[in-house]
């Protein structure tokens, strides 16, 4: 078996840049290069690792065990897909995929050939490690708020799939199902939505490109107390028994970088065989519930277009 995996990275911009940093710090992976569209970017990040680069992802592909992609999101589907079926292990920033359908294909290439496929949804591994979710309880109302100002990256999707998404993911990792309704308002920069749940229990989400402050919010309200997480500040407030602040350094240590808890835990799940905490799968349902929700704001914007219009 294995105990190091020749690795490489496509996509060279600030998200490439940090995972070939991880590759290329770990003890269980050897970087052998990026790939970039970009072929100035790509070598100069390729010159900071002491690595090559490659002309293309075929040749990526041929020299390496697993691959990370963190290109733009609406090609994550086409190059995790020829990853997949030149039998390499692949990590994907999120979304997985744009589509559902998109997200099965995947999934099913990587079954049918015992491949890891991991997803990028790295605040995971901070609830994780603080404990969370609890298996006794699953809060009734949970509140997101994950809000900043234009930055000119991730544009080339809406808010849902840019940043609404980890939320979502969040609220799949705390046990809830499919929602009994979606409600939706905003437009492709800003949307806030509201998931209602058959036992009463709710989800909100607010995501915005707009914001002045950059926040990164969560309220998790149970029946004895309610948790907040400013993932921005770092800070937790818990008053629920057995509060997170009673666990000495426990807070500082959850927040201790997660993309490289992230990447570590891929490299653990191709080599050792360890269960992917985000897997496929989990990707797939974070894009379904992206895409209802896109559904009904663009449905309640077409109507309220049509409202005007008969006005």
């Amino acid at each position: 078996m294995k105990s190091r995996l020749k690795t490489g990275v496509v996509g060279a911009g600030v998200f490439g840049a940090f995972h070939a940093a991880k590759h290329a710090a770990s003890d269980r992976a050897d970087l052998q290069g990026v790939f970039d569209i970009d072929s100035e970017r790509a070598g100069a990040l390729a010159r900071r690792h002491d690595v090559g680069t490659f002309s293309n992802v075929s040749d990526l592909l041929a020299s390496v065990d697993a691959v990370t992609i963190a290109a733009p999101a609406p090609t994550h589907y086409r190059l995790a897909k020829e990853a997949l079926e030149a039998g390499r292990h692949v990590y994907v920033e999120k979304p997985l995929a744009m589509t559902v359908a998109e997200a099965d294909t995947l999934n099913a290439i990587a079954e049918k050939n015992s491949l890891v496929l991991q997803v990028g949804h790295q605040e995971r591994f901070i609830l994780a490690a603080l404990d969370l979710p609890r298996p006794s309880a699953r809060p009734r109302v949970i509140e997101f708020a994950r809000c900043g100002p234009p930055c000119g990256r991730g544009e080339d999707v809406s808010v849902v799939f840019d940043l609404m998404i980890h939320d979502l993911d969040i609220a799949r990792f705390f046990g809830f199902g499919r929602p009994q309704s979606f409600a939706a308002c905003g437009d492709r920069h800003e949307t806030i939505a509201t998931l209602v749940f058959a036992d009463g229990a709710r989800c909100s989400f607010t995501a915005s490109r707009r914001s002045e402050a950059r926040r990164r919010l969560l309220r998790l309200a149970y029946d004895d107390g309610e948790i907040e997480i400013d993932f921005v500040a770092r800070r937790v407030v818990d008053t629920t028994p057995g509060a997170l602040r009673d666990r000495s350094g426990l807070i500082e240590q959850a927040f201790a970088d997660p993309l490289a808890k992230s990447v570590e835990a891929f490299f653990a799940s191709v080599l050792d065989g360890a269960r992917t905490m985000v897997d496929g799968k989990a990707g797939r349902a974070a894009i379904d519930w992206a895409s209802a929700i896109e559904r009904e704001r663009d449905a309640l914007a077409v109507a309220g277009q049509a409202d005007r219009m008969i006005a």
